[in-house]
């Protein structure tokens, strides 16, 4: 934008122009045109903080900054010369591409087997259904992204779902949850809400199934809760009675555990982030996650069949007692086992910044040169983003001999060519498989003090791993 010119430095001028690559940095460059005079450049970056340096005559002026908090911004450059007595000014609004969470008591707003938020009817193999999401069930309509409890049923044969906004980019070329048939499969999935206020839901198997999606939170441009990640902590184990008591959670009932104010959590956060797991289910049904105090919903967390060990991530709302429930909505019997590995609250600091969809580890590829991930061992994976609070990501095991389970932990050492220590193994698990199964499970995992993720197979037979990483929870 061409600024305005003076009568003592005829030529003085201004462009100004900003760019964003982190959740809460802006990058500005003033473009100036001048006599060859001292001039005066101040930022006002309109969170009541400025720049100012002196510069001289023709040239360009660049200033960097981090916001304490998302939001919109009025940025205001002003360039003086004080020796002829003139000044010019430009200013622009400048939204962070960082969003906080506002969590959401667990609600459907897709089912296609009932027309909730759709017709009703499966959908096609290789076919797309759209889910209206800004402005239903009290979503604001400028929410940027979506946390969805997504589960695929009544499926005959094998194939995959992608969730995405729809906007004309085209279906990603990732997945977010994989299914064989006759099973009920759910994922957690955080995703950019379309310009029309909508997600698509694309089946890429070549049978029709049934979509489900429960909200139970959304993030927006505007302050609400910051993130900030744990190493993965047992909170809850029926088998030994840990944060409830001793014994199988009978059918049909719930429990309620203390989240708040314990094992590093702070009083009064608003949400935290799970992995949830039920092992040793007598029947098949359903386990259903949420705030204490209010209703059991229908909205499911996750689903088994008799026999299965299965886990899945969930974020779900903190009662204002401070403590989640859990329901089993079977008739028989199971264990449950939660890991906590974050939380969310006012006074946590990393915002959520999308990335798109990249897919940094697919063992089944010839350019991965190191082959399956092996049993009892690991992979790391050194990251170079500084900043980061935790990564999202989406991680799949597949051509899975026998029955194991993945974990993703924060490396204890930094990044070495060879001769690393051993790391411990850790104790928690992201996603389990059996025999024969590809399973996919969301994870939000720190890449600790060195920038570096293991993910281990704790199976006794080679997998093939495939990462897609989606965003980042951000400081900068």
């Amino acid at each position: 934008m061409q600024g305005d010119s003076a009568a003592g430095n005829p030529d003085l001028a201004l462009q100004i122009g900003g760019s964003t690559r982190t959740a809460l940095g802006l990058e500005m460059k003033s473009e100036i045109t001048s006599a060859d005079v001292t001039l005066d450049v101040v930022v006002d970056w309109g969170d009541g903080t400025t720049d100012q340096q002196a510069t001289k005559g023709t040239g360009d002026v660049r200033n960097k900054h981090t916001y304490s908090e998302v939001g919109d911004y009025l940025v205001k450059v002003t360039v003086t010369d004080a020796a002829n007595g003139v000044q010019v000014v430009k200013e622009l609004t400048h939204t962070t591409l960082g969003a906080e969470f506002t969590p959401h008591a667990p609600t459907r707003l897709l089912d296609t087997r009932d027309g909730t938020g759709t017709k009703a009817g499966k959908v096609a193999g290789r076919g797309t259904t759209r889910v209206k999401v800004a402005g239903v069930a009290d979503i604001p309509a400028d929410v940027a992204m979506v946390a969805l409890n997504v589960t695929v049923t009544s499926t005959t044969a094998g194939g995959h779902v992608t969730v995405w906004d729809g906007d004309d980019t085209g279906v990603p070329q990732t997945s977010n949850l994989n299914y064989d048939a006759g099973q009920s499969v759910p994922n957690m999935v955080i995703v950019p809400v379309g310009a029309d206020g909508a997600v698509d839901l694309f089946n890429g198997g070549w049978s029709s199934v049934d979509l489900i999606a429960d909200v139970t939170g959304y993030f927006t441009h505007s302050p609400a809760s910051g993130y900030t990640t744990m190493d993965p902590t047992r909170f809850v184990d029926t088998r030994e009675g840990l944060g409830t008591t001793r014994g199988q959670l009978a059918g049909r009932k719930p429990f309620s555990t203390r989240i708040s104010g314990i094992k590093g959590i702070p009083q009064g956060v608003t949400a935290v982030a799970l992995n949830v797991t039920i092992t040793n289910p007598r029947e098949a049904g359903h386990l259903s996650v949420f705030p204490s105090g209010g209703p059991v919903p229908t909205a499911s967390s996750l689903n088994f069949t008799a026999g299965q060990t299965v886990a899945n991530s969930v974020i779900v709302p903190v009662g204002a007692d401070g403590t989640i429930s859990f329901f089993n909505g079977s008739w028989a019997p199971a264990d449950v086992v939660v890991d906590v590995v974050g939380y969310y609250s006012k006074d946590s600091k990393a915002a959520y910044c999308l990335l798109g969809w990249d897919r940094i580890i697919d063992t089944r590829q010839s350019r991965w040169r190191d082959g399956k991930l092996p049993a009892q061992g690991y992979f790391s994976k050194a990251f170079e983003r500084a900043g980061v609070e935790a990564y999202v990501m989406n991680a799949t095991v597949t051509n899975t001999p026998e029955a194991g389970f993945l974990s993703v932990a924060p490396s204890p050492f930094p990044p070495q060519n060879g001769g690393a220590p051993l790391p411990p193994r850790p104790g928690s698990s992201t996603l389990n498989w059996g025999a024969g199964q590809t399973t996919s499970n969301l994870a939000q995992a720190s890449d600790g003090d060195h920038g570096v993720i293991n993910f281990w197979n704790q199976g006794w037979k080679d997998v093939d791993l495939i990462v897609d990483v989606f965003g980042v929870y951000e400081t900068n």
